[in-house]
C-alpha cells in the first residue's frame, strides 16, 4: 500500500463539495442585506440603455413575430447577440446615437435631481417624514401641560 491513499482521506469530502449544514444552502435571496447600504430612491432617474438594449428593443419586437412560439428569452438574448456582433459600425449608427440622446438627457435629468437633493427636503417633506412616535410624544406634552394647570 505504498503511495495509497489511507482509509481516513479516502473517506474524506472534498471541502468544496460540502453541504453546509447549519442554514442549508444560502441563495442571495435568503441573505441579509448588507447593512451600510442605503436604500434606493424611487425618484432618482434610472440609468440610461446602451446601444445593444437600444438595439434589443427594436429585436425583440421582431423576433417575437418571426418566432411566436418562442417563450425563452434567453433565446432572444442569444440571437440579438449574434446579429449585434455580424453589425457593421455603420449599421450600429443609429442605435449608438439613440443612446447618446438618452444619455444626454439622462445627464440632464441627474443635474436636476442631484440640485433637488443638495437643497434639501422643503418644510412639507420634513413634517410628512416625522415619524409617528414624535407625533405622539408632542401630544402628549400637549396633554401634561394641560394637567399642570
Amino acid at each position: 500500500m505504498k503511495g495509497g491513499k489511507s482509509k481516513t482521506e479516502s473517506n474524506r469530502a472534498d471541502p468544496k463539495l460540502a453541504v453546509n449544514k447549519k442554514g442549508g444552502a444560502t441563495t442571495k435571496a435568503a441573505r441579509k442585506p448588507a447593512k451600510g447600504k442605503a436604500a434606493k430612491d424611487p425618484n432618482k432617474p434610472k440609468r440610461p440603455p446602451s446601444a445593444f438594449f437600444v438595439f434589443m428593443e427594436e429585436f425583440r419586437k421582431q423576433f417575437n413575430k418571426e418566432n411566436p412560439d418562442n417563450k425563452a428569452v434567453s433565446a432572444v438574448g442569444k440571437a440579438a447577440g449574434a446579429k449585434w456582433k455580424t453589425m457593421s459600425d455603420a449599421d450600429k449608427a443609429p442605435y449608438v446615437a439613440k443612446a447618446g440622446k438618452r444619455k444626454q438627457d439622462y445627464e440632464k435629468s441627474m443635474k436636476a435631481y442631484n440640485k433637488k437633493q443638495e437643497e434639501g427636503p422643503t418644510a412639507d417633506e420634513e413634517e410628512s417624514e416625522k415619524s409617528l412616535s414624535e407625533v405622539e410624544d408632542d401630544d402628549e406634552d400637549d396633554e401634561d401641560e394641560d394637567d399642570d394647570e
